[in-house]
């Protein structure tokens, strides 16, 4: 009997311990379920539904738009203001590459239009005017803007008209904008695109340089770096095989004389935008690793990040800071896009070395070519005096020289001497002097496999220069056969088409 008490008495007391250490645990979750929802709450910025909404305080302002690459200096204000901007659509004829033009429908009067930057909780007063030699209507479609359209059901704008809309910054971050007049894909292909900076109330973290650069695809009728006026092709945009993929609307918008530019010891911060109206871009800096992005242009950030996606109609905001100085690529990582279709940018940075991050040496040259140096100037010359019947073999050499610089020099090295057993030379050639004009067959169509020149063997694999163009190979050839000891004369870009649309076998024994 007393056995049977005892245990009794046992089971009673287990129950009442398991009772109690059931409560702890309840307990213990529940302090940690109250602690990860206000950790969650401390970092929740609330989106539209919190924020500094008041109503606008002290004087209207006007918004100060900067041209691409420029950023608008912080707005720095503790309270809501009332900001009135004004922007222009702008129909206009412009470069998109050396030698070739575009006409540009603008916001601004630039691809990508106006940096517009404002503050959380601002009312903003938005004017746009459509030019009176504008040939379309257009409006704005801000992404940026909580309302019907982003605001475009409210600007439609016929050429010489002004329309107004107003709308209250209620989301922090960077935003595209860009027409949305149909047919829509047609007007954002033309480059009618931009950024809208919606600062936080707190302001972003101070950095030493901000630069506005924005990613575009276009479509013209003719083939890359084809020389002349060129219009957009609608069936290449809707098959999405664009022609060109630019940063700020003009290969070499930001290279050689226009580079961007900073010093080591800076941080730098790039606002980056993608108008499309197709391709998704994947942004990277060459020789940099992001330490902050702002992915997708909203209020979170990821760290050490090597290349960043940014969707068509998307941005993202990007920091580093620079160590060592030299020549930094930008450029989608969508490789052939990047020295293929001109999705190419330079940074450049001065300062000391830094032997003890990096030992490296320059090599301009050698990766980017043209690029790191001064523009193509001697291409649009060679190009205007071509349509003038002025061409003569000097501007021939002078652009060839140029182009040499950017496709070739690679390979076969600045000074045309080639690399031993795999690249042959250029300089004093018996194969050029032999067949000068062989020249334009090798550029066309390529040449692989073994090779003897000036009495030595090389083998290797030239694929064709497809996407040059008649007169680019014409100057190129020409001032190859006038460089390093060859015979001299002279290529017209109609024997280049000549034998281009012959065709001729490459060499045998491809590797």
């Amino acid at each position: 009997m007393k056995t049977v008490i005892w245990n009794h008495r046992s089971l009673v007391l287990a129950v009442a311990l398991a009772a109690l250490a059931l409560t702890g645990c309840k307990a213990d979750r529940g302090d940690k379920g109250d602690a990860a929802k206000t950790s969650a709450a401390a970092t929740d910025t609330g989106g539209s539904q919190k924020g500094d909404f008041g109503p606008p305080q002290g004087a209207e302002i006007k918004a100060v738009l900067t041209s691409p690459p420029n950023v608008p200096p912080a707005t720095g204000r503790k309270a809501p203001a009332k900001v009135i901007v004004e922007l222009d659509v702008v129909e206009k004829e412009m470069p998109i590459s050396e030698g070739v033009t575009y006409t540009f429908w603008t916001f601004g009067g630039t691809v990508p239009g106006s940096f517009i930057r404002v503050r959380q909780g601002d009312t903003v007063v938005f004017h746009l005017r459509n030019m009176p030699d504008s040939k379309m209507p257009h409006n704005i479609d801000l992404h940026g803007v909580t309302g019907p359209g982003g605001g475009a059901a409210s600007s439609f704008t016929a050429p010489g008209h002004v329309s107004r809309f107003t709308f209250k910054a209620l989301n922090a971050g960077l935003f595209v904008y860009h027409c949305a007049t149909a047919p829509v894909g047609m007007h954002v292909g033309n480059g009618m695109y931009g950024l809208i900076l919606v600062e936080p109330p707190e302001g972003l973290p101070p950095v030493d340089r901000e630069y506005y650069v924005m990613q575009g695809d276009f479509y013209t009728s003719g083939k890359y770096r084809e020389k002349g006026h060129q219009p957009f092709d609608m069936e290449k945009a809707i098959e999405e095989h664009p022609t060109y993929v630019l940063f700020n609307g003009m290969e070499g918008a930001l290279t050689g004389d226009k580079a961007l530019t900073a010093k080591t010891g800076e941080t730098v911060r790039l606002f980056v935008g993608n108008g499309g109206p197709n391709l998704v871009s994947s942004f990277h800096v060459i020789g940099e690793i992001f330490d902050k992005v702002w992915f997708e242009g909203g209020t979170r950030f990821q760290e050490n990040v090597q290349t960043t996606l940014i969707p068509s109609g998307g941005a993202a905001i990007m920091d580093f800071h620079l160590e060592v100085p030299g020549s930094y690529v930008l450029v989608d990582h969508s490789i052939f896009r990047a020295f293929n279709k001109g999705a190419l940018a330079i940074l450049k940075a001065d300062g000391a070395e830094r032997k003890d991050i990096y030992s490296g040496k320059e090599v301009d040259a050698m990766y980017i070519g043209d690029r790191a140096q001064p523009n193509l100037a001697a291409v649009t010359e060679a190009t205007t005096a071509a349509k003038a019947g002025a061409l003569t073999v000097e501007d021939q050499i002078k652009a060839g020289q140029a182009l040499f610089a950017g496709t070739c020099s690679t390979c076969h090295q600045p000074n045309g001497e080639g690399m031993e057993g795999v690249f042959p030379p250029l300089a004093k050639s018996d194969l050029i002097k032999a067949d000068p004009k062989r020249i334009v067959d090798i550029v066309t169509h390529g040449l692989s496999g073994p090779v003897k020149v000036n009495g030595k063997d090389y083998n290797s694999v030239m694929p064709p220069m497809s996407q040059l163009t008649d007169d680019e190979i014409a100057n190129i050839g020409t001032y190859v056969l006038n460089s390093w000891g060859n015979p001299g004369g002279r290529i017209d870009k109609d024997e280049v088409a000549a034998r281009r649309k012959a065709g001729k076998p490459t060499a045998a024994a491809e590797h």
